[in-house]
């Protein structure tokens, strides 16, 4: 039988069954979503009178904390993961932002995402999965 491993495969993916529960990225993800609060990046992400639509302060939280958690720290390879690596479709919903939002977000933000870095930290470290 010929080797078929350069062989492209269309393979239907269901992004909520790629976070595993007992996964930092589980945690994150529950974390980001039910227990912190996120209204600081309210004021920042309200462009709905003008503009493009901003991606949600959630998918990017999620997609820079996770990928500083894999020591990504460049906001082109948090980028690039987003368009190819699964585990970070999955915490975007398949958004993919340009490397230029992830670092603005960043740049802007530092300021509000510094304590939540601390809070999710604290949090996993009492649950155990630090």
């Amino acid at each position: 039988k010929p080797d078929l491993s350069c062989q492209s495969k269309f393979i239907p993916i269901d992004f909520a069954q790629q976070i595993i529960p007992g996964t930092f990225e589980y945690a994150l993800s529950h974390i980001v979503d039910k227990h912190l609060d996120l209204s600081s990046f309210d004021k920042w992400y309200d462009n709905d009178k003008g503009g493009a639509a901003a991606y949600p302060p959630s998918v990017m939280l999620k997609i820079v904390l996770f990928g500083y958690s894999r020591g990504l720290v460049s906001s082109r390879r948090i980028a690039n993961a987003c368009e190819t690596n699964i585990t970070f479709m999955s915490l975007s919903g398949d958004e993919q932002p340009h490397y230029t939002s992830i670092a603005s977000f960043v740049a802007k933000m530092k300021d509000q995402i510094e304590p939540l870095f601390t809070q999710v930290l604290m949090i996993c470290d009492r649950e155990g999965l630090i």
